[in-house]
């Protein structure tokens, strides 16, 4: 549940209005999303607009954190990266931490996806991949393996329960049979990842917004360095979620595909269902209770395209 701009600490609020040097006279709170922080337009009484977005340890210990990452990595974006413009952010000794972005007046791609919408945002992550190839100069990120080591070992914690008595109930059967393979598919996946691009590793509709003319990226705090591949592949399992195309048909027809080491692909995607199936077994974090479903669901689908490859090499 999304906090009120009115849920803000006055504090926090008065220091926004001054930093856009106007008084908030209308603030519309966002859908979407896993924060449980405030997210709202706002419309200032000079006429110009603004988006803050804030977040307390009150909501989730783990948010304000991940709040610091964006800013630093948001103000250092090249446009390129078709990222909205940080314009402040601030944080009080109460732990509250919150950013101000440009206002962009555009919209969410609909749900379930629309044919001509997806396009557009497939071409928007073609152009990263090739603007942002190699990273530009200046933009502070680690590279992938640093950035997600603890996470993509999923397939390999739940071998290691399985190996202590846990009978992994719920678990996809294909998955559960095939346990072992995957750990070791799974285990390849930080060399198979690592490149030198500039990648966002969080694009989910919820975090593009269109306007008549353009696909904006939104919230990067996940942003590091790997092969250009890496945003298209994670995205996948949730653009078939929410009743796109299956991932197999999307990347079978991009160009990337062609540019890309299969075997790299392949455990990368196993990686990537690793840590959705793993996830998805864990309790819901403080105040994100729907994420642990969603998991669970891109988990099934990305379950699905790793069998689709590894049993489609095994033709070959």
């Amino acid at each position: 549940m999304r906090l009120a701009w009115e849920q803000v600490p006055q504090r926090l609020r008065q220091r926004i209005e001054e930093h856009l040097g106007s008084r908030v006279t209308r603030a519309v709170t966002q859908a979407g999303g896993f924060s449980p922080g405030a997210a709202a337009r706002l419309e200032l009484a000079d006429g110009r607009r603004a988006f803050v977005k804030a977040v307390s340890p009150e909501q989730n210990p783990d948010s304000p954190g991940i709040y610091r990452a964006e800013a630093a990595i948001a103000a250092c974006l090249p446009a390129e990266a078709l990222a909205p413009k940080l314009l402040a952010s601030f944080e009080d000794d109460e732990g509250w931490v919150a950013l101000v972005f440009e206002d962009i007046d555009g919209w969410m791609p609909a749900q379930p996806w629309i044919p001509a919408e997806l396009d557009r945002v497939l071409a928007a992550i073609a152009h990263l991949a090739d603007a942002l190839s190699p990273a530009p100069e200046g933009v502070d990120v680690p590279p992938i393996a640093d950035r997600f080591a603890s996470e993509f070992r999923g397939w390999r914690t739940l071998a290691d329960a399985a190996g202590h008595g846990d009978e992994l109930h719920g678990l996809d059967p294909w998955a559960k049979s095939n346990l072992a393979e995957l750990a070791e598919l799974e285990s390849r996946w930080e060399p198979a990842a690592t490149g030198d691009s500039l990648v966002h590793t969080d694009l989910r509709a919820d975090n593009l917004l269109l306007t008549d003319d353009r696909v904006y990226v939104v919230d990067w705090p996940w942003a590091c360095t790997a092969q250009p591949w890496i945003d298209l592949v994670f995205m996948l399992p949730s653009v078939r979620l929410q009743q796109g195309p299956r991932p197999e048909t999307i990347w079978a027809a991009s160009a990337m595909a062609s540019q890309a080491d299969p075997d790299a692909v392949t455990a990368v995607v196993a990686a990537v269902a690793g840590y959705f199936a793993y996830r998805s077994r864990q309790p819901a974090p403080q105040g994100i209770p729907t994420v642990r479903e969603f998991q669970r669901a891109q988990a099934e689908i990305a379950i699905s395209w790793v069998r689709a490859r590894i049993e489609s090499a095994l033709e070959v």
